[in-house]
Order: C-alpha cells, then structure tokens, then sequence
C-alpha cells in the first residue's frame, strides 16, 4: 500500500435544498506534503466539527482501487482523486483486512483505525446526485477514519502499512454492517458499543441501530 494523492479543501459555500451550506468536502490534490494532525490534517477544512475532523477522524483514508468501477457508475462527475473527500488517497487499500485499533504506519505518521465513514448528504453534493449516498452504503467499501497518534508529514509514495493489532478485536466492515446491514448482530452491537477504540461519533449511531432494531 502507498499514498497515491494527497488532497485538501477549501471552504465552499453551496445551495442544499435552497439553503446556502458551507462545506470542506471538495477536495483536490495538492503536490504536499501534508502534516498529519492530531485533529485534522493542516490545510484541510473542516467546516462541520460535529461531524469531521477531530481526535477520531483527523485523516480520512479512501482506496484508489475503488476508482475506476465508480467512475463507471458516475461518468459525468468532475472527477480527480479526493472525490470521496478523502485526504490520503492509497493504492490496494482493502476494507475487508482490517479491524478497529489497528495501528499503521504512514510514512512518519503513526495512525489508529477508529472507524468506516458514514455517508452525509454532502457526499452527493459533491457527485451532484444525492443517489451515490445509497449505491455508497451497498457498495461495502467506506474508506478509513483514523486518528492519529504520532503527527508528522506524509509525501506522495509513501507505503503505509499494519504494525499493530489489538487482540479481540472487530473487523471494519463488521461495525460498516452493525450500522447499515439488515439484520445485525446484537451480540457484535453490544460489543462495538463497549470496545474502546471504536470512536463515540461511531458508537452513537449503533446506539440509534439498537434503539430501532431492538428496542
């Protein structure tokens, strides 16, 4: 795995159901390199703190490999790498190999897995369709929130690879099926809501999941 694009924003102001809505999520590549910051990545907007940015969603990681099928799906979109509002876009990044608490080492940076991203109305802002939003949910492919716990910069072809994992821990894309899967697991939902290195934002919508699926 290595870094193929580095992409920051600017903040946008734009027209959401005839409303002005200000908006980090156009993201661009930028030659870097980029300091990784315990918060957020310097350079970047973020607008929405509820939401982005912060201790566990300082960097937000997306796959180059999801790229080309997406491209197909969506060929009239203005597309370049941070498209997904991505900062570091990284070449054969696969969901699927990791778990919450998994530590990587990128460049200098060392990062924590802390979540998959959830999908907001400003992903289809970005694609011009609010109709990525749900092709985005089935595809099981959400990208990385991770925090990070050693700042540094990161340069374009830097490799980025597993250096440590948590024992018992819960895969990635399991927690991605606790909040948009049909049919979880209680048991799996009564662990994420008690791992530690699950992040709070992520914990509160499995709270929501099991208020509506188990009362």
């Amino acid at each position: 795995m290595k870094i193929i694009s580095l992409n920051i924003g600017e903040q946008k102001t734009v027209s959401w159901r005839g409303k002005p809505v200000k908006t980090g999520i156009f993201k661009y590549p930028v030659e870097g390199p980029l300091h990784l910051g315990k918060e957020d990545v310097e350079g970047d907007v973020v607008y929405d703190r509820r939401y982005h940015g912060g201790i566990d969603k300082a960097c937000y990681l997306f796959s180059a490999d999801h790229y080309a099928e997406w491209k197909k799906m969506f060929p009239n979109a203005d597309w370049s790498f941070g498209m997904f509002g991505e900062n570091l876009t990284i070449e054969n990044l696969n969901e699927s190999e990791f778990y919450i608490g998994d530590i990587l080492r990128i460049g200098g940076a060392t990062v924590q897995i802390s979540q998959p991203r959830q999908p907001c109305f400003k992903l289809g802002i970005r694609f011009g369709t609010q109709t990525v939003l749900k092709k985005f949910i089935l595809k099981n492919q959400p990208g990385i929130y991770v925090r990070v716990l050693d700042p540094e910069k990161v340069y374009m072809n830097d490799g980025v690879e597993l250096i440590e994992r948590p024992h018992n821990s819960i895969r990635l894309l399991e927690v991605w099926d606790l909040l948009y899967g049909q049919n979880p697991d209680e048991d799996l939902l009564n662990f994420a809501l008690d791992y530690p290195l699950l992040s709070e934002g992520c914990k509160e919508s499995l709270r929501q999941v099991k208020k509506v699926k188990f009362g």
